[in-house]
């Protein structure tokens, strides 16, 4: 049951988890590519329904730090109703529920107008792997599988995705960016790219692609962001952080490892800065990363994105 508590607090709490993960060099929407993992997906709710936003970071983030394997998590009502037990002595995870209520209030001139108030609440989840008792099923390991390289080591599947997006992709060079001047991501060749400690070079390739593939969404006509003017101002982070966990969120969809860029360190300062100014400033990237990666599913999909 959802928990009425102070927002204000929730946003500080989750906040600080996440200036933590990243004070320590790490950012909390890889961690279950470098816990070492096989394969990966998003974190599912007992119906086989997948989490979203700030919901996929924060999950993630607690599965790797108490090493939980399988991807599913449920509340504790959930778990009886399937007839499981959470075993004596765990704790569950906090995740939270955004939403609005419409209110009548009355103005200065003494008119009542309505007004849209957001609102925050949070519940306690845990994952299958604290609960005894329940199907087989909620045991497995994860539910995405690991894309099968074609010969020459393209990814079909993810190739036809980006496709279908209808993004104009230039090859050459050795910057991936995305252009908005001439609304053009400019990729290296896929043969620059090499196999690391936690990912293939077809991985790289295409975590990399994925991540300028996010970028793409942010013009007027698209999903309406603004990209920031310089490296290091605020709304160039944001976007940045913005890129970062859509990329994430595609690569679980489609089971591929996400490779962390050379530029990691950098880019963690300048997350630190903009999450320390600001205890709200995580969930509005995370929504915004949703609302991309949920654009381009539908476009790539071949449905008119909203």
């Amino acid at each position: 049951m959802p928990t009425n508590i102070n927002t204000a607090d929730l946003y500080a709490r989750i906040t600080n988890r996440i200036i933590a993960d990243l004070e320590q060099g790490v950012r909390p929407w890889l961690k279950p590519w470098t816990a070492g993992a096989n394969t990966v997906a998003r974190p599912l709710r007992h119906n086989g329904e997948p989490y979203s936003g700030i919901n996929i970071v924060l999950l993630w983030s607690e599965a790797t730090a108490r090493g939980f394997r399988s991807p599913t998590w449920m509340t504790f009502r959930q778990a009886l109703a399937l007839g499981g037990h959470v075993r004596k002595g765990e704790s569950g995870t906090t995740v939270v529920y955004a939403n609005r209520v419409t209110r009548i209030e009355t103005d200065a001139a003494g008119t009542e107008v309505e007004r849209e108030i957001g609102f925050l609440k949070s519940y306690t989840v845990f994952c299958a792997d604290q609960i005894e008792g329940l199907p087989e099923r909620f045991y497995a390991q994860t539910s995405a599988e690991r894309p099968t390289d074609t010969p020459a080591g393209r990814i079909e599947r993810v190739d036809t995705f980006v496709a279908a997006t209808g993004a104009v992709i230039r090859t050459g060079g050795s910057r991936a960016c995305y252009i908005p001047s001439v609304d053009r991501i400019d990729m290296p060749a896929y043969a620059s790219f090499r196999d690391t400690g936690t990912s293939t070079a077809a991985e790289a390739y295409y975590a990399t692609l994925l991540h300028e593939l996010v970028h793409w969404t942010a013009p007027l006509h698209r999903c309406d962001r603004q990209l920031g003017k310089r490296f290091g101002d605020h709304a160039y982070a944001r976007e940045e952080l913005i890129a970062e966990l859509g990329a994430a969120f595609l690569c679980a969809d489609i089971g591929i490892t996400p490779e962390p860029r050379a530029d990691h360190a950098a880019y963690i300062a300048s997350w630190l800065t903009v999450l320390r100014d600001d205890k709200r400033a995580i969930f509005s990237p995370a929504s915004l990363a949703q609302k991309a990666t949920d654009w381009l599913r539908a476009k790539s999909a071949g449905d008119r994105p909203t």
